[in-house]
């Protein structure tokens, strides 16, 4: 999950790689600049909790987040091949009301955020490497905007989950070209989405077998987005990752 305002933004993800687990998240409080994070292997649901009924917590050290998503009609469904003999189900959604409590070294403020949600299990090859965004945003006319752009994995020219939600209204964005600083993606029909970051998550992992190189900086986003959707603002998360497991 991530979630997004002109305040806060934040991450919480569980992710299972055979019978290794790990925790993650992040929370930007933006009126300070600072960055708050933190991690967990094995008891993962210690630190981030996902619940039914759209409920996400997060409880470590000085944070403390209560969120309730709604998550109405509009999510993305894709199973894919990835290239090799394995294949990937992933289901994407975004531009979801976020609504509830966080509380930073006992500060506590109601929050009303915008979010996306990735859930993906799958067959990854060896080897995996991909850039990614989720994001939100408005039009110059007010209507809410949201996406979720791909390179590397679930990218075919068409079936893929690269997707922009407009008013809430899914559709599939076209093939997306990440700069190697996260700074653009571009698109062939000119549309180019600028990208500013503001705090950055980072993450090297070595263990032989499995490494991970990672960076996940938070920021905001100006541009504009296939089919002349032209931001007026834009939060969101920009993603690098390269993987052998």
């Amino acid at each position: 999950m991530g979630a997004f305002g002109s305040e806060l933004m934040m991450c919480a993800c569980i992710a299972r790689v055979g019978p290794a687990r790990q925790a993650f998240w992040a929370v930007l409080d933006r009126r300070t600049g600072r960055l708050h994070e933190g991690a967990a292997v094995g008891r993962v649901g210690a630190s981030v909790r996902f619940a039914p009924g759209g409920l996400v917590s997060i409880r470590d050290g000085a944070v403390a987040v209560e969120l309730e998503l709604d998550e109405p009609d509009g999510a993305v469904e894709t199973l894919l091949g990835d290239g090799g003999p394995g294949f990937v189900w992933t289901r994407k959604h975004a531009g979801i009301a976020a609504r509830g409590q966080v509380a930073i070294d006992g500060h506590r403020r109601p929050v009303s955020l915008e979010a996306a949600l990735d859930d993906t299990a799958g067959y990854h090859r060896r080897h995996t490497r991909w850039s990614w965004s989720a994001g939100i945003g408005r039009l110059a006319e007010g209507v809410s905007l949201a996406w979720n752009l791909v390179e590397g994995v679930n990218d075919p020219p068409s079936g893929s989950e690269r997707t922009i939600w407009r008013a809430g209204i899914a559709s599939e964005a076209p093939p997306a070209r990440f700069a190697s600083d996260l700074s653009t993606v571009s698109f062939d029909d000119g549309a180019r989405l600028r990208f500013a970051p503001e705090a950055e998550r980072v993450h090297e992992q070595n263990l032989l077998l499995l490494r991970s190189s990672y960076r996940a900086p938070f920021g905001t986003f100006s541009g504009e987005l296939p089919g002349g959707l032209e931001l007026t603002e834009g939060f969101g998360v920009m993603e690098h990752h390269d993987a052998h497991w």
